[in-house]
């Protein structure tokens, strides 16, 4: 039986220079049977472990069908994370995981998607862009809405080219900063809501990014007719061992770690952007 609480060695096989200071590391457990048994949902994430520095949780960015491999794309910010967009191919590091709850979507089959992915932090929804691309006849038509503060910030643009070539699927950028050679939308993320159509009855969102712009996309969600109940958001918190055994993650009654981090937000519309939450 596998330990969870123990990270397995596995080993860096490629790494991908994404943006200045974000890498796509693609990763593979030493031990071939814990690479065989080795199965996630997106938006689940791993406890990325470095030896002599410490641990971070880090969303899967890569399709489950891709079992011979999993990737992690890292931006280097901190003492750990700098420490494993370092690594090269060849390098070893520690995992625990999957963990927590990934996006519904095998609930979401046949209906509408709608999209919305702001800032850095883009890797929970990119793993579900990865997934319905291989499986496009099986959703309805899908809205990928995309923010960044500058537009330097903004990675993966050759596979929004590709991504635009998908039948029924709308691409929309943005960023709040950009040159005067920037071709798409100057300005929020949030703005790109009021240019597309989605029915509201056959329609489920998912939202990745700042708290605050979060909200204000909810807002605009549910002016559109959307219910609570079809609005998922992933939450970034705090979390130290991926088990909700620490609290670190806590929110009202939830561990992010655990019941999360993938929420719909009538779970915690009580307690999403509330102080002291």
């Amino acid at each position: 039986m596998l330990d969870r609480y123990l990270p397995a060695p596995a080993m860096i096989e490629e790494r991908r220079q994404v943006s200045p200071t974000v890498v796509t590391l693609r990763l593979r457990f030493v031990e071939p049977q814990r690479q065989a048994e080795y199965c996630f949902v997106p938006g689940q994430f791993n406890m990325l472990y470095l030896y002599g520095l410490g641990e971070v949780p880090m969303s899967v960015s890569s399709d489950p069908r891709d079992n011979a491999f999993f990737e992690h794309t890292v931006r280097a910010r901190g003492r750990v994370t700098n420490g494993l967009a370092a690594l090269q191919p060849g390098d070893r590091l520690g995992v625990r995981g999957p963990f927590g709850r990934g996006w519904p979507v095998e609930q979401a089959r046949g209906r509408d998607l709608v999209l919305i992915i702001e800032g850095l932090g883009c890797s929970p929804l990119v793993s579900v862009i990865q997934y319905l691309m291989r499986r496009r006849s099986d959703y309805g038509r899908l809205y990928i809405l995309r923010g960044v503060r500058r537009e330097q910030d903004l990675i993966w643009r050759h596979c929004y080219q590709q991504w635009l070539h998908q039948p029924d699927t709308s691409i929309l950028l943005a960023a709040e900063q950009a040159g005067d050679d920037w071709p798409w939308y100057r300005g929020p993320v949030t703005d790109l809501l009021s240019r597309i159509d989605p029915d509201p009855d056959g329609c489920v969102a998912m939202l990745c990014g700042a708290e605050l712009t979060m909200l204000a996309a909810v807002a605009l969600l549910r002016e559109q007719g959307l219910a609570d109940q079809r609005i998922w958001l992933s939450l970034q918190r705090n979390m130290q061992c991926g088990d909700g055994l620490c609290g670190q993650c806590q929110l009202g009654p939830h561990r992010v770690c655990r019941d999360g981090p993938v929420f719909r937000y009538a779970e915690i519309a009580d307690f999403y952007g509330a102080r002291g939450f």
